[in-house]
C-alpha cells in the first residue's frame, strides 16, 4: 500500500512540475517486443496504468478492460488510443470513441490524475471505515462474552451483581432510610372490631358469615366512608380465631379497586383472573421465548387462593368481566388457553402444563363492596352472593368517631367540636380529614410564642434539643377550637350537610317529607298557601315546575282526599305548593305530606315540626307503602327528627325505635292528621 501512494505522489510532483526522477520504462511492444525510452508523456500513461493495475488487481484490470472495450487500446503504442483506454476504464464509460490529439494529451492526463486522487480517496475513506466497523464489532463481541460470563457467574454464584446493580440497589437502600411519618389515615384506621362506630349489626352479620364453617361469597352496600373495607379486613384477622373458621394463620387479604381492573376483551392482559404471555408479542422468558413456549400469568384469585379477595366498588367493575369472575367463582380454578400451547411439546416446562392442564387454585371467599344500588351488579353474581347493607352515620355517630380520634391524636376538644363537625358531614372518614385540618391549625397556634415569650427564649439560649422536648411536650396538649373547624370549612369550601332543622313549635301550610337518594336518606320541605279564589270554582293549583310526574299525580290524588276528610274543594281556593330547594322529586311517597300540608293550608290547623312523614296517598285516603324507610329514618334523625310516621305496611321494614326515633304506622290519611296537625288547645 505505502509503494502504491508513493507511485501517486511522484505522479502528483510531475504533474507540479517538478523535476521527474530519472527513469526508464520498458515495456513490451505489440508487435516487435523493441524496448524504447518513453518520453515524459509516456512515462505518465504508464505510471496511470500501474496505479490502476495496484487499485484494482491485475485480474480485475483485465476484466474490467474487457468490458470497456479497451483491451486492445492499453496495448496499443499510440499515446491517443492508451488515453482513450484510461479514459473508459477510469470513468467507466464504454461510449467514448474519440481517439484525443497529441496536443490534447498533457490537459486529459491532468484529468486523469485528478480522478485518479478521487478514487485514491475514496478507497482512504473506506478503509477508515471498514476499520471503524472492524473495531465496532470486536468491541460488541468483547460486551457479549462479558455478559455471557456475567451470566455464568449468577447461575454459579447467587447474590453475584454487577457494580451497576449495586449502585442501583445502594440507592434504594438510601432511599428506605428516608421516612417522614405515617398518613392520619393510617393512624387513625380502626385496628380492632370494636373501633367501627354505626355498623354493629353490619359487623355481626359478616362475622358470622365469614366464620363459618361454608364462608359465603358477600357485597357490602352503603355509602362511602362507613367502614366497609375496613371491616371486611378486620373481620378475616378475628375469623382466623374462630375454631371452625376455615381460614388458616396465613390467609391473604387481597384488596383491588374494580375501577381499576382494566382487561383486554382478547386476554392478553387480565390482572384479576390472569393471562398468557405469548413468546413473539408479549415478552416471555428469554429461555421460553426462545423454544416458543406461552407464558402463563395468574392474576389475582390466585394470590387470594385460600383467602379473601376484596373487590372495592364492584359496581363499577365492567359487566364482561363480572361474567368471567362468575366461571372462577364455581370452578375454583382459573384456566388459561393459548394457540402457542403445544401439548404435545417435551419442552414444555412441567409448571407451565400443570397450569394449562389443571388451571391455577383460586379457592377463595369474593367480598364486593359498592356505594351504588344493587342494580349495578350482574344479576347471575348477586345471586351467588350474600348482600350486607352498611348504615348510613347519624351526627351520633360521628361525634364518637371524632372523639375516638382526638384521643389517639392526644388532643382535646373545645366545646361542641365535635357536634360542630358533624353538621358538615355523614361519611367517618371526611370527619376525620376535618378533625386532621383542625388538629394542624391547633398545633400551629399552639407553636407561636407571645412576645413575652420569645423575649425570655432569647435571653436564656435555651438548647435545640430543649425546643424539641418543649414542642412534643405542646403537641400533646393541642386545644381544638370550634374556630378551628370554622377556618377548615372556609378552606376546604363546605358547607353543613344538614340545613333543615326540626323544632318544637308548629307551622301553618310547612311539613317535613322524607326521601332517599341511594343509600343515604333526606328530609324534604314542603310548604303550601291557600287564598280564597276571586271567583268560587275556579281555584288554581300550582306545584313545582321540576318535580316528576309521579309527584305530580299525588297532589291531584291529594286534591281529592281533601274534600273526603274536609268536605272543603280545593278549586274554591288559589292554592301554591311549594319543595323548599327547588327539589327535582318524584315518585309517589310525598302523597301524605302534600296532603297535609294543603289541609292546613286550607284549615289554619298548624303542623308538628319535630314530626316527618312518608307514605303515598290514595284516593280512598288510604296511606300506602313506600320504598326506603330505612334509609329515610335516618334522613329524619340527621335533621333532628324525633317522631316518624310511616305506612303500616311498612312496619315491617324497621326495628321499633329504630334510632330513637318515636315510630308511628298510619293505615288512613286521618290518622296521619291526626298525628301532624296539633291539638286546640
Amino acid at each position: 500500500m505505502n509503494n502504491f501512494f508513493s507511485k501517486f505522489f511522484n505522479l502528483k510532483n510531475d504533474q507540479r512540475g517538478k523535476a521527474p526522477r530519472a527513469s526508464v520504462q520498458n515495456m513490451a511492444s505489440p508487435d516487435d517486443g523493441s524496448t524504447v525510452v518513453k518520453d515524459e508523456l509516456d512515462r505518465k500513461i504508464d505510471m496511470l496504468l500501474s496505479l490502476l493495475v495496484e487499485y484494482y488487481g491485475s485480474d480485475k484490470l483485465v476484466i474490467k478492460a474487457g468490458k470497456m472495450e479497451a483491451l486492445q487500446l492499453i496495448r496499443s503504442p499510440i499515446k491517443g488510443e492508451r488515453v482513450l483506454a484510461l479514459q473508459k476504464i477510469m470513468y467507466d464509460n464504454p461510449t467514448l470513441t474519440a481517439v484525443p490529439e497529441e496536443k490534447e494529451i498533457p490537459q486529459l492526463l491532468d484529468q486523469l490524475i485528478e480522478k485518479m486522487s478521487d478514487l485514491l480517496a475514496r478507497r482512504s475513506l473506506e478503509a477508515d471505515l471498514e476499520q471503524k466497523i472492524a473495531d465496532r464489532l470486536e468491541e460488541n463481541h468483547q460486551d457479549y462474552v462479558q455478559d455471557i460470563r456475567r451470566q455464568i457467574l449468577k447461575e454459579e454464584k447467587k447474590g453475584y451483581e454487577t457494580p451497576m446493580e449495586q449502585q442501583k440497589r445502594e440507592k434504594l437502600e438510601e432511599l428506605e432510610k428516608v421516612k417522614l411519618t405515617q398518613s392520619v389515615m393510617e393512624l387513625l384506621r380502626p385496628d380492632c372490631l370494636e373501633d367501627i362506630v354505626g355498623q354493629e349489626r353490619a359487623v355481626a352479620s359478616l362475622l358470622a358469615k365469614l366464620s363459618s364453617p361454608y364462608p359465603q361469597h358477600l357485597i357490602l352496600y352503603g355509602p362511602p366512608g362507613v367502614g366497609k373495607t375496613t371491616a371486611a379486613r378486620l373481620v378475616l384477622e378475628a375469623s382466623k380465631e374462630r375454631p371452625l373458621s376455615p381460614f388458616r394463620q396465613d390467609a391473604p387479604f387481597v384488596e383491588t379497586d374494580g375501577t381499576t381492573l382494566r382487561w383486554d376483551p382478547r386476554d392478553l392482559t387480565n390482572p384479576l383472573l390472569g393471562s398468557v404471555h405469548d413468546p413473539i408479542y408479549q415478552g416471555a422468558r428469554r429461555d421460553l421465548a426462545d423454544t416458543g413456549i406461552p407464558e402463563p400469568k395468574p392474576g389475582l384469585v390466585t394470590d387470594a387462593h385460600g383467602g379473601i379477595l376484596f373487590i372495592d366498588e364492584i359496581g363499577e367493575m365492567d359487566v364482561m368481566l363480572q361474567n368471567k369472575l362468575l366461571k372462577v367463582l364455581e370452578d375454583k380454578r382459573a384456566f388459561f388457553e393459548s394457540a402457542y400451547y403445544d401439548p404435545t411439546d417435551d419442552k414444555v416446562p412441567p409448571y407451565i402444563r400443570k397450569l394449562f392442564e389443571e388451571g391455577a387454585p383460586a379457592d377463595f371467599v369474593l367480598i364486593g363492596a359498592t356505594t351504588r344500588d344493587s342494580s349495578s351488579i350482574n344479576p347471575a353474581l348477586r345471586s351467588r352472593c350474600a348482600e350486607i347493607y352498611f348504615e348510613p352515620l347519624t351526627p351520633q355517630h360521628i361525634e364518637e368517631i371524632v372523639q375516638r380520634a382526638a384521643r389517639r391524636l392526644s388532643a382535646t376538644l373545645g366545646e361542641g367540636v365535635a357536634r360542630l363537625i358533624s353538621e358538615y358531614t355523614i361519611e367517618g372518614r371526611k370527619a376525620i380529614n376535618i378533625l386532621a385540618d383542625a388538629y394542624s391549625l391547633a398545633l400551629e397556634r399552639s407553636q407561636q410564642p407571645t412576645k413575652a415569650e420569645s423575649d425570655d427564649e432569647a435571653e436564656a439560649g435555651a438548647a435545640d434539643s430543649d425546643k424539641a422536648a418543649e414542642s412534643t411536650d405542646t403537641a400533646s396538649g393541642v386545644v381544638i377550637e370550634r374556630a378551628d373547624i370554622y377556618k377548615v370549612a372556609q378552606v376546604s369550601r363546605l358547607s353543613p350537610y344538614v340545613t333543615k332543622k326540626a323544632s318544637d313549635r308548629c307551622e301553618v301550610g310547612h311539613i317535613f317529607g322524607l326521601g332517599v337518594a341511594g343509600f343515604l336518606g333526606s328530609v324534604i320541605e314542603i310548604e303550601a298557601v291557600a287564598f280564597e279564589a276571586h271567583e268560587k270554582g275556579k281555584g288554581t293549583v300550582r306545584f313545582n315546575e321540576t318535580a316528576g310526574s309521579m309527584a305530580k299525580d299525588s297532589v291531584f290524588n291529594a286534591a281529592s282526599v281533601v274534600r273526603m276528610v274536609t268536605g272543603k274543594d280545593i278549586h274554591d281556593y288559589d292554592l301554591h305548593i311549594n319543595v323548599v330547594g327547588g327539589g327535582n322529586i318524584d315518585g309517589p311517597s310525598a302523597g301524605t305530606a302534600i296532603l297535609t300540608a294543603i289541609i292546613s293550608a286550607i284549615t289554619g290547623q298548624p303542623i308538628r315540626q319535630d314530626t316527618a312523614v312518608t307514605g303515598e296517598i290514595s284516593l280512598q285516603g288510604r296511606v300506602r307503602p313506600v320504598g326506603g324507610v330505612f334509609e329515610k329514618a335516618y334522613g329524619a334523625k340527621q335533621a333532628g327528627i324525633s317522631r316518624l310516621i310511616i305506612p303500616s305496611e311498612n312496619t315491617k321494614d324497621i326495628p321499633k325505635h329504630h334510632l330513637g326515633l318515636e315510630i308511628f304506622p298510619v293505615s288512613t290519611a286521618q290518622e296521619a292528621l291526626d298525628l301532624l296537625l296539633a291539638k286546640e288547645e
